[in-house]
């Protein structure tokens, strides 16, 4: 099997020599580009199973790249890091919402980018795997958390605003998510009484394994989440770094 292959975008020549040495010495095929036009072209000709990308950058920035490659049939699944001196909680949703699946700010330790790019691979090695394995199945969508995570499904079925249940199960645990037209309004495990609604969600994005099935119906539930499908990913992305801080 090929070693993977990274895409690392970034105008700064310091950091793009410092990523390919580090990530070059774990065995993975890097290439580079100073912009966005360029990591297009080299994406299109040859597909990455990672995408590193920084967003302030001359000709087309990383926001408008990322959004060609979720354009794009045989790059629409490939993961994405955004590596950026951009950190707010704005820049965090606008990456989220384009599908971004990690968030390092700059500075970064390179042993934490190290780490995310490892669990990046472990995701979604081959691009075109999740087109494979998400089928339509009746009502229902079915799939791997391992092809698509948590996350990116939220979203999706937020900008189209489903309504339904969003079955995961991972081993003998189960959980179930209930969406009003794309929004989360409650979150139950089957197997036990806690934690419930956000607190379910953000347990759940922990997952980097298991199975989903989304069946569409009318949901007529309160809304005992009340936060939006962006506040629950940056939450969730918060404690899961305080957790690796703290490992």
């Amino acid at each position: 099997m090929p070693n993977p292959r990274i895409l690392v975008v970034d105008d700064d020549a310091w950091i793009l020599r410092m990523v390919t040495t580090v990530l070059g010495k774990r065995g993975y095929d890097i290439a580079t580009a100073e912009d966005g036009e360029e990591a297009l072209e080299l994406a299109n000709a040859k597909p990455p199973n990672l995408v590193i990308t920084d967003v302030m950058m001359p000709r087309m920035d990383g926001w408008a790249f990322v959004k060609q490659l979720r354009s794009t049939p045989k790059l629409a699944f490939v993961p994405v890091i955004f590596l950026t001196a951009l950190s707010s909680d704005e820049d965090r949703i606008r990456g989220f919402r384009l599908g971004a699946d990690d968030y390092l700010p700059k500075p970064f330790r390179f042993e934490e980018l190290d780490l995310r790019v490892a669990k990046a691979l472990k995701r979604r090695v081959d691009p075109p795997a999740p087109v494979a394995k998400v089928r339509s199945a009746g009502p229902a969508i079915q799939g791997a958390l391992d092809q698509i995570g948590l996350s990116t499904l939220l979203i999706v079925l937020e900008m189209e605003r489903k309504s339904g249940v969003l079955i995961l199960a991972k081993g003998v645990e189960k959980a179930r998510i209930f969406l009003k037209t794309g929004r989360v309004v409650q979150a139950r495990f089957d197997n036990h009484d806690t934690p419930t609604n956000a607190e379910a969600v953000y347990q759940l994005l922990t997952w980097s394994a298991g199975a989903f099935e989304f069946s569409g119906f009318e949901v007529d539930m309160e809304d005992e989440v009340d936060t939006p499908t962006t506040g629950l990913l940056i939450e969730g992305a918060r404690r899961i770094d305080e957790a690796r801080a703290g490992d």
